[in-house]
């Protein structure tokens, strides 16, 4: 579209009598860096003072156009329509009918990017106003105050993935086997409360689902854990159920803990959900635990720069949902 609209301006220029070069430097002006060169401008002006009426590229040496535009219309009527389904129908070969797709049509075919729901207005203008509420205060002390923290369930034994596994090998040497594994029914739900610094408060909990009132006692907890820093603690929690209910957070309201807004159906900026949760099970994937000590401490080995990392990188999150109008963040 960016080349049809440039074509347009010197369409219109050279109809009112502009030469090549008057036509070029405004363009300059307006587009910049995205501005199209000298050379094309030529061309361009050339084409259209002979004559010439159309704004799209010729079809490429070798295809003919009827082929050519029969593509371009099948494919915004179907855009999940199989190359293989176009070669049948159109009766051409299947590297013609890539190129005309890659090469001229400038298209590529990818998947839908799995979000937790499809926003409303309502909810993009809330994720919006939380991210400048939050992006736009004081960023000096940020880091130092904000706690934040999520439940998880970690297994004893969680097999390494398929990819995790990948080793190097001669050519000659056989494929090495991977054997389908499941996780250790042995689990627990860990209770992770975590800053700029370290994990301040690791709890597990048995084979039962999370209630208000354990989360109430998981603060109570929390502050005699941090009483030297009672004071000034920003907490940022998601939205579940329990960090919401009236018991939780009247028990947050008691310890003196300030709660950060965070906005509903938002995984991409907790830092629990996109940072410390999967680098941590990656991290113990494939080791095997015999209790929860030994998980705590396998958990407590992360460097003072991984948790730094993973709140500093909560500006930048902000940043793109501000740039995207409150629309989740591509990855």
């Amino acid at each position: 579209m960016t080349k049809i609209e440039h074509r347009v301006v010197i369409t219109f220029l050279c109809k009112e009598g502009s030469k090549a070069k008057e036509i070029h430097q405004p363009m300059v002006g307006v587009y910049g860096n995205g501005a199209p060169h000298y050379s094309t401008v030529a061309k361009w002006y050339s084409e259209f003072k002979s004559g010439c009426e159309s704004l799209e590229d010729d079809p490429p040496p070798g295809l003919d156009a009827q082929q050519t535009w029969s593509t371009q219309k099948q494919l915004p009527r179907d855009r999940r329509i199989k190359t293989d389904a176009i070669v049948t129908e159109l009766g051409i070969s299947y590297g013609s009918v890539l190129k005309i797709i890659h090469d001229h049509l400038g298209m590529s075919k990818v998947s839908g990017r799995w979000v937790p729901r499809n926003l409303s207005a309502q909810d993009q203008h809330q994720q919006l106003e939380s991210s400048c509420k939050i992006f736009y205060a004081d960023q000096a002390n940020f880091p130092a105050c904000v706690v934040t923290g999520d439940e998880t369930w970690i297994h004893h034994w969680d097999p390494e993935t398929k990819q995790e596994s990948m080793q190097w090998k001669h050519q000659a040497s056989p494929t090495p086997k991977k054997l389908h594994s499941q996780p250790l029914a042995n689990k627990v739900m860990a209770s992770i409360l975590w800053d700029a610094k370290d994990v301040l408060l690791t709890d597990y909990m048995p084979h039962t689902r999370m209630t208000d009132e354990y989360y109430a006692t998981l603060m109570q907890k929390f502050r005699q854990a941090i009483k030297e820093k009672s004071k000034g603690v920003l907490l940022l929690h998601n939205n579940a159920p329990v960090h919401k209910a009236r018991v939780a957070l009247a028990a947050t309201h008691e310890c003196g803990f300030e709660q950060l807004d965070h906005p509903p159906y938002s995984p991409d900026l907790a830092p629990s959900n996109y940072y410390l949760f999967q680098h941590l099970k990656a991290y113990l994937r494939g080791k095997r635990f015999s209790n929860d000590e030994e998980l705590m401490e396998a958990i407590e080995e992360q460097s003072k720069d991984f948790y730094f990392a993973g709140i500093d990188s909560l500006k930048d999150k902000w940043s793109k949902c501000i740039e995207v109008k409150g629309d989740y963040i591509e990855k």
